[in-house]
């Protein structure tokens, strides 16, 4: 994900401000939805998550929306919460939005820990984003592993150094996504999904994820953006090895059209940063940014013909570590690919076996 510049628009508006929850400490946002903030071992250091009030057949329980990676200090924070604000009722529904790791990553152990007895609770999401979180445990996609080295590789990244670092990262999904459970409940685009007192409707986006679910509720006004729309920071829009033509990021423009037809006063709650209001300026900042991207993309390729790893500068003017390096190639493909789908750019294989795209 990369900054937008600018940061903020003048439009969004923050009606909780920018204070946050500790992590352990559960905000009330309004009754019956409540924030919870836990760490991530990444330069993006949070996560947003939601709990809501609901009730199954058998009484009150808690839907939780998106459940945060796998580690210790999260484990530790859930558990806060269930001995002290949570601790009345069970976990009844695990609602995951996609299939990244800190989304998913700790949802096996939530159902696991804080279900009825007897009872545990339905994991919830797409059919596409349960299926590749099943197919990343068994082998990294995208940013991790032998194939992710080649593929990077073919698009320019083939310093030695950081194509081992790659390889090595084979299990990289799996350490932080240990397990899944076994059955799922499916959730598709426009569904309803009725949550305690409220029904919300499920919003598919795509282009960061397979299947991306948000979720709106228009009684409350309310829309669970995931990563679809974040206030200060651009989602990540990357194609990987698994799906290398791909148009992810012709896919992702596309799905903030779902977004310009929302109220303009919908509350926003991201799964980064802080809620916001200011739908339609933040989806025609978001599609400003693109554009000025895809400009300085087609002025590097009208230069000389030119790989992703050639655009890593242009696009990402600060220093990459390699967890960024990996989501800042895959934006970088994702760019180029998209102009080549539009017949703009022109792609050929170099004599190394490396992509250079230059004008059409």
């Amino acid at each position: 994900m990369s900054p937008v510049r600018p940061a903020t628009a003048p439009e969004l508006q923050f009606p909780l401000g920018r204070e946050h929850p500790a992590p352990g400490v559960l905000h009330t946002v309004m009754p019956g939805l409540h924030w919870v903030r836990m760490p991530l071992p990444f330069a993006l250091d949070h996560i947003n998550l939601w709990v809501l009030d609901d009730a199954d057949d058998h009484g009150p329980c808690w839907t939780v929306v998106d459940a945060g990676v796998s580690i210790p200090a999260i484990h530790d924070a859930w558990s806060t919460l269930w001995s002290g604000p949570l601790a009345e009722h069970p976990l009844g529904r695990m609602l995951v939005t996609h299939m990244h790791p800190d989304h998913v990553g700790n949802a096996q152990w939530l159902i696991e820990q804080f279900s009825a007895p007897g009872r545990p609770a339905r994991l919830w999401m797409s059919a596409s984003d349960y299926l590749a979180a099943r197919v990343s445990r068994a082998h990294t996609l995208g940013f991790g592993g032998e194939r992710a080295a080649t593929y990077f590789a073919s698009h320019g990244l083939t310093t030695p150094t950081q194509r081992e670092q790659i390889r090595e990262r084979g299990n990289y999904y799996a350490t932080m996504v240990p397990d899944l459970p076994m059955d799922y409940r499916r959730l598709q685009d426009h569904l309803p999904v009725r949550i305690g007192n409220h029904l919300w409707t499920c919003l598919a986006g795509y282009g960061h994820a397979p299947e991306h679910m948000a979720l709106y509720s228009e009684t409350l006004g309310v829309l669970i953006s995931g990563d679809m729309l974040l206030p200060k920071i651009s989602t990540n829009i990357s194609v990987t090895d698994m799906e290398p033509e791909a148009d992810a990021l012709g896919l992702f423009l596309g799905s903030l059209r779902r977004f310009e037809s929302l109220p303009a006063d919908t509350l926003v709650l991201p799964s980064h940063g802080h809620p916001f209001t200011g739908i339609h300026a933040r989806v025609a900042q978001l599609h400003s940014h693109h554009e000025d991207r895809l400009h300085d993309v087609r002025q590097a390729c009208r230069q000389r013909p030119t790989t992703a790893a050639e655009l890593l500068p242009v696009l990402f003017r600060r220093e990459l570590d390699l967890h960024q390096t990996t989501f800042a190639m895959g934006e970088a493909v994702a760019h180029l690919n998209h102009l080549w789908h539009l017949g703009e750019l022109r792609r050929q294989l170099d004599d190394d076996g490396v992509w250079r795209f230059s004008p059409a």
